[in-house]
């Protein structure tokens, strides 16, 4: 389905101040292409980070496969936080109840 229309995720890793993953999501997030978010979320939980940061900033498109994705590190690390949603991302969010659970942020914060 997507793969036709040529949906893609692209995740960035960097780590900021102490000990925080900041994984930056730009494309789109649906079954078909949360591949490499798994991967980077399993390398970052096993790397035991102070914080794990989700910034959406670049993400035009997510689904409840991403929203498992998301899920999946909390728990495994001490302090998550999803940044910078569009507005469509946001309501995903929102819409789920998760957002108090995934650290929701908006850009003022």
């Amino acid at each position: 389905m997507d793969e036709a229309r040529g949906a893609s995720l692209h995740v960035a890793e960097s780590v900021d101040a102490g000990d925080v993953i900041v994984l930056a999501l730009s494309g789109e997030l649906d079954l078909s292409t949360v591949g490499p978010l798994n991967a980077a979320v399993r390398d970052a939980i096993e790397r035991k980070p102070e914080a794990l940061i989700f910034d959406l900033a670049g993400l035009k498109f997510m689904d409840s496969s991403g929203i498992a994705a998301l899920l999946a590190a909390v728990g495994a690390v001490s302090s998550v936080q999803v940044r910078n949603p569009s507005g469509i991302v946001q309501r995903v969010i929102e819409l789920s109840g998760l957002a108090q659970t995934l650290g929701l942020a908006s850009a003022a914060d």
